[in-house]
């Protein structure tokens, strides 16, 4: 009556340790036994019996042989990126993209769709039939799902698995983790969009190496991610970072939050377009009126500023100054050594921080700014895909999920 608990500890012993082997050889890519060893600080026998069960499970496989500087080379083993695969659900207010993320990191199947967040109750229902697709095409193609992301904008708890934002999300018996689960078996995780976009960074991107980093994403929102000594901040409830709704105006536009002069109603896409039509309407010149109002959206405003129309680059520098006005306080916060610019509006790029940094130097005391850096993301839309994959990776394993 005492063997089984025994066993037990072994047993959990031995899946702490698969899932310590899956997370290393995630990280570096290949190792010898002997360099798993050395990491894990168990012996060569226990690792070389856990690579036996990993290969017959399909989590790895040999890639052939290491260097040696005298006797026989040593096999190197890595994750087999063939089999088991993330699900990445990325929905925002404009489209969702379903994409399969294999070990390797990288996309072995892709869906876009039209349908938009918070468009209507239904969203839920509207996304059944693509899964059931998407479904049949990883079945066929022998892959197994592992761990599903969505990642979204909004109030993002990921303990609850709940977007308070868009709570149209979370209908009982009619949740979108629910959903999922059904279909494909696998946990569900859910992680805001700016949060898993300096996850990307942290891991792919020009956040690596570091441990002070802020990423904004200007987007049709304005969100903040924050690195702090090498850990992503999420707050008491996963809310940390919402930038876009600090009063800057107090006498300004009613934000979508309900409150007055938010960051958000002078710097989003959606208040640069609104502000360019209205401009348009009151006969200001411009080559956006080439277009027609109706017509505006933030790629044309982005367009024209690249071809110096100047109502178009002033709407830029107008955003990029409030936007630095609003990171100065963030900078104050959290004394970063880089700041990463991400979103729709990166794609001005000088035009939009350009005047960010004037503002940092307005704003900001000098010795605050003395060893701050920003930079344009290099990884664009993909940190925030990259790092919502990793996100479900680091989630799985930390949830003794896997093997």
């Amino acid at each position: 009556m005492y063997d089984q608990p025994a066993v037990s500890v072994i047993d959990t012993k031995k899946n702490k340790l698969k899932r310590s082997i899956i997370a290393d050889l995630y990280r570096s890519e290949s190792r010898t036994i002997a360099q798993l060893a050395s990491v894990l600080h168990t012996s060569v026998p226990s690792v070389t019996s856990l690579i036996d069960e990993l290969t017959t499970t399909k989590w790895v496989w040999g890639i052939g042989t290491g260097t040696a500087h005298m006797g026989r080379k040593p096999s190197l083993f890595a994750l087999k990126s063939d089999h088991y695969v993330t699900i990445v659900v990325d929905i925002t207010v404009h489209d969702t993209k379903l994409l399969v993320f294999d070990l390797a990191n990288q996309v072995v199947h892709r869906m876009d769709l039209t349908l938009q967040l918070g468009d209507s109750p239904s969203f839920v229902g509207a996304l059944k039939a693509p899964l059931r697709q998407l479904a049949r095409q990883l079945a066929a193609s022998g892959l197994t799902v592992i761990g599903i992301g969505a990642t979204m904008p909004g109030l993002v708890n990921p303990e609850l698995g709940v977007n308070f934002t868009h709570p149209e999300l979370n209908q009982p018996g009619q949740s979108l983790s629910s959903l999922f689960e059904a279909l494909f078996a696998a946990p569900f995780f859910f992680i805001n969009d700016t949060k898993a976009t300096i996850f990307g960074e942290s891991k792919f991107g020009l956040a690596q190496g570091k441990k002070h980093v802020l990423s904004i994403n200007i987007d049709w929102g304005i969100g903040l991610g924050v690195m702090i000594n090498g850990d992503i901040l999420q707050g008491t409830a996963g809310f940390a970072g919402e930038l876009g709704h600090i009063q800057i105006k107090p006498d300004g536009e009613l934000c979508t939050c309900g409150k007055i002069g938010c960051l958000d109603t002078l710097t989003s896409a959606s208040s640069l377009i609104r502000r360019a039509r209205l401009g348009l309407a009151q006969g200001q010149p411009s080559m956006l009126a080439d277009e027609g109002a109706d017509k505006v959206d933030i790629e044309l405003i982005i367009q024209k500023a690249n071809a110096g129309d100047a109502f178009s680059i002033d709407l830029l520098r107008d955003a990029g100054a409030e936007l630095g006005r609003g990171l100065a306080i963030a900078v104050h916060l959290f004394n970063p050594e880089l700041i990463i610019v991400n979103g729709v509006l990166a794609k001005a790029a000088t035009a939009i921080t350009w005047p960010i940094e004037q503002a940092l130097i307005d704003h900001c005391l000098p010795d605050y700014r003395n060893n701050l850096t920003i930079n344009l993301s290099k990884l664009g839309e993909m940190a925030k895909l990259y790092g919502t994959h990793a996100y479900v990776l680091q989630s799985l394993l930390e949830h003794e999920h896997i093997p």
